[in-house]
């Protein structure tokens, strides 16, 4: 088999890199482990007629009209626009924390006004490194204790396994705070969920006559078999394409468990947060996400972090982040070749939204094609 380019992976950073080569007049195959494209976006409909996220819930956002309008090129969107609860000490709470959650946890009636002075001075009275290291400093010295330790604490605890002071802070980074009462997760300009799904959208990216798909097969096990003329875009685990030759590269994975109810409703939101409560770290509801109704059915997906399964997350320790900087080093030095990529989660090592992860092979695409 001899195509011009090599893709490992079919879900966002695979498909938007091959479509762009595929446009640009290159033969593309993908080559995918999973028997289904669109990677951990993957959805399908149950017997009920509920579309369900496989791997967790996924909702896309951006701030940049160049990413909207390429995925909507391959799908109309939703204007949904997502909201999370939180349930802590008996009770729900609106969640990232915003004017509301301070009022409703501290027994207060803060105007806009009021909110920064008093995380001011809740951080006054914390304790917390200056240096800001940690994902516990950064979170503390921007809510202060009370507010960390309600929302933030033993739900880090459950989804990486270990102490929060023993992750980088560049993790808190992904999580607002604000002082209003917007009760949106996400505040970015355009936001919302392909209407036929993820899978039908990554399905009609990779709907190009130059694009061929291998799936339910392990790239390792016929690399030898696959010549290519010009690139190989690799998405996969990035230590596994080294032979771990700087050792494994630690991530947390998700134990999805689906329950169908026999009711019209379960949660008040389509997402809610158990930070303290419970082996689970949320519970979503998917008909929430989609509108879909199905009379007096609804499909609820439980999380239970595990340390083993798909990988999920990247776990951003000292050790972790020390060994992606010797594999990234490798990875650079293929690069400067022309002939490898290396794009998405996995292959950098680096936790990415779904439009960050097309910008990326956007931008890399581009340019190679470029030179």
């Amino acid at each position: 088999m001899k195509y011009d380019c090599v893709i490992v992976g079919a879900g966002l950073a695979g498909a938007t890199s091959a479509r762009l080569l595929a446009e640009a007049g290159l033969s593309v195959i993908v080559v995918e482990v999973k028997r289904h494209i669109a990677g951990q976006c993957y959805d399908y409909k149950d017997e009920s007629g509920i579309t369900i996220h496989k791997y967790g819930p996924h909702i896309f956002h951006t701030q940049k009209k160049e990413i909207w309008d390429f995925v909507n090129r391959f799908s109309e969107f939703s204007d949904y626009q997502h909201r999370v609860l939180s349930y802590a000490e008996g009770q729900y709470y609106k969640f990232p924390i915003n004017r509301d959650t301070v009022n409703s946890l501290f027994g207060l009636n803060l105007k806009a006004e009021d909110v920064t002075p008093f995380f001011k001075k809740q951080v006054e009275i914390a304790k917390f490194d200056s240096s800001l290291k940690s994902f516990r400093d950064v979170v503390v010295s921007q809510v202060g204790e009370r507010l960390y330790k309600v929302f933030f604490e033993s739900y880090t605890r459950k989804q990486w396994s270990c102490n929060p002071a023993d992750l980088s802070g560049s993790l808190a980074g992904r999580i607002p705070i604000r002082t209003n009462t917007d009760d949106r997760y996400f505040s970015d300009p355009y936001q919302g969920i392909p209407t036929k799904g993820y899978t039908a959208m990554v399905d009609n990216m990779l709907d190009h006559e130059k694009i061929h798909i291998l799936s339910g097969c392990d790239y390792f096990s016929i690399k030898d078999q696959i010549s290519f003329s010009n690139l190989i875009v690799y998405t996969g685990l990035l230590d596994r394409f080294f032979d771990y030759q700087y050792g494994h590269l630690q991530y947390r994975s998700v134990d999805i468990k689906l329950k169908t109810l026999d009711m019209q409703s379960y949660l008040p939101v389509a997402v809610v947060n158990y930070p303290n409560d419970y082996d689970w770290t949320r519970i979503t509801e998917f008909k929430k996400l989609t509108g879909e109704d199905s009379l007096q059915k609804t499909v609820v997906c439980y999380e239970y972090p595990k340390a083993k399964g798909d990988p999920f997350y990247t776990v951003p320790t000292e050790d972790n982040l020390r060994k992606r900087i010797l594999y990234m080093n490798e990875a650079e030095k293929l690069e400067r070749s022309n002939n490898y990529l290396f794009i998405g989660r996995l292959a950098e090592y680096q936790y990415y939204n779904m439009d960050r992860v097309i910008e990326v092979a956007k931008n890399k695409i581009e340019k190679w094609l470029s030179k």
